[in-house]
């Protein structure tokens, strides 16, 4: 892997982590398209510390409201709680099926592009119907849909379903609006992506190179500068528009990828 390489891959997941459009399939189908292959496939999941670091740091007045307001405020400890029983499933399934998950899911382009298209007309169906908000606050999500959340996040475990795309879905249908669903997800990124990002770094830290570390640095560097501008603008835009942008985006990128495997093999 070349550094412009490192650097563009880098501003890929900076831009798409955060978005219902698959960070990881984008990645992946870029490396295809690329003729590049990180060790392990240990690049794309480690630069997205870049991204957890983006969004801490426009979140970090946010973040120090709540954890300065745990000791006094029921609100704010239920809502922390709300948010570690959601990354609960991930945790636990994540480590299981970690071997499979990077071994075979991230080695089919077909399945990215298939998850792409399917995820691309879910997203299309659920901003057309007629749904009801209950919810129009983070912090007053229930315990029972924020564990619902975390099992629908498990489905961006297939790459090409996208973990915002699975939690915002399934937090929507569990009574929140667009908005609150949005941010809810932005939360939850925060332990499953450090999770994630440990766990991989403890599984393979012994067969990275100095050259892997090398485009690793510059990888995260670029998705922290990319993941700064689209956590700024993203939930104004996703309460404004909705989803149906980011359904037709998928429908594209994942047929043009199915067409590419059909016509190149």
């Amino acid at each position: 892997m070349h550094s412009w390489e490192a650097l563009l891959l880098g501003l890929i997941e900076g831009l798409t982590e955060f978005l219902p459009v698959s960070s990881t399939a984008h990645l992946l189908l870029t490396e295809e398209l690329l003729g590049v292959k990180s060790t392990g496939r240990t690049f794309e999941v480690l630069i997205q510390l870049g991204a957890i670091l983006a969004l801490l740091t426009v979140y970090s007045g946010r973040l120090w409201h709540l954890v300065s307001a745990l000791p006094s405020d029921a609100r704010s400890r239920r809502f922390v709680l709300a948010v570690l029983i959601a990354f609960l499933p991930a945790a636990v399934i994540g480590a299981a099926a970690h071997s499979f998950i990077k071994n075979y899911l991230f080695e089919s382009p077909l399945i990215i592009c298939i998850a792409l298209v399917l995820g691309g007309i879910v997203l299309l169906f659920i901003d057309r119907l007629p749904l009801k908000p209950r919810y129009h606050d983070v912090m007053d999500l229930p315990l029972l849909s924020a564990l619902g959340i975390g099992f629908c996040q498990c489905l961006a475990m297939i790459p090409g379903v996208s973990r915002s795309g699975s939690s915002i879905v399934g937090a929507m249908l569990l009574g929140a609006d667009k908005r609150t669903a949005a941010e809810f997800s932005f939360f939850l990124a925060m332990p499953t992506m450090t999770g994630a990002f440990a766990y991989d770094l403890y599984k393979n830290w012994s067969i990275l190179t100095p050259d892997d570390v090398g485009m690793i640095a510059i990888g995260f560097v670029a998705a922290f500068v990319a993941g700064v501008v689209v956590v700024r603008y993203a939930l104004d835009f996703i309460a404004r528009r909705g989803l149906s942008f980011f359904g037709w985006w998928r429908l594209l990128v994942g047929g043009v990828g199915l067409g590419a495997l059909a016509v190149l093999h």
